[in-house]
């Protein structure tokens, strides 16, 4: 599967890899599996979507913070498997978090910006279980952050 193809189809580019932002490493291959740390809205070092979610920032940019996230997953996936994509079997799970006020309870739709991007990229094994939940604060005040299992291919 070449990624890089489906995202320019999809006008979007496979961005660099985020370096971590504390004591953490991007990624960790174990068990057949590689387990993404959360990816924020920064894309290439850029900062993006910062603020809360039915606050600062409408459900649609906080759709499009999660699209960011799932860009860089996808990076960090490249990364993991050094471009050899035929080496993914799939896309296990997401787990999302949204920088939102008390009331807000539009959580799915915001981490769907990330679940329908991961799908349309990788079709069928891009479906995944997944979970999407309000925080009262983020890391450097994003919006969103994404965490990601992929499972490789024996």
């Amino acid at each position: 599967m070449d990624i890089r193809k489906k995202l320019e189809e999809l006008g979007y580019e496979l961005p660099q890899v985020a370096a971590p932002a504390a004591n953490y490493v991007p990624y960790i291959i174990e068990g057949g599996m590689v387990f993404i740390s959360g990816q924020i809205p920064f894309l290439n070092g850029q900062s993006m979507h910062l603020g809360r979610v039915g606050d600062d920032l409408t459900l649609e940019q906080g759709i499009e913070a999660a699209r960011a996230c799932a860009l860089n997953i996808l990076a960090q996936a490249d990364a993991a498997v050094s471009g050899d994509w035929s080496k993914i079997k799939r896309c296990v799970k997401l787990g999302g978090f949204v920088n939102c006020t008390p009331d807000f309870t539009d959580h799915p739709k915001v981490i769907n910006g990330a679940s329908d991007l991961i799908g349309e990229v990788l079709g069928e094994a891009g479906k995944h279980t997944r979970f999407a939940v309000g925080a009262s604060s983020l890391p450097l005040g994003v919006a969103v952050e994404i965490e990601a299992i992929f499972t490789l291919k024996a």
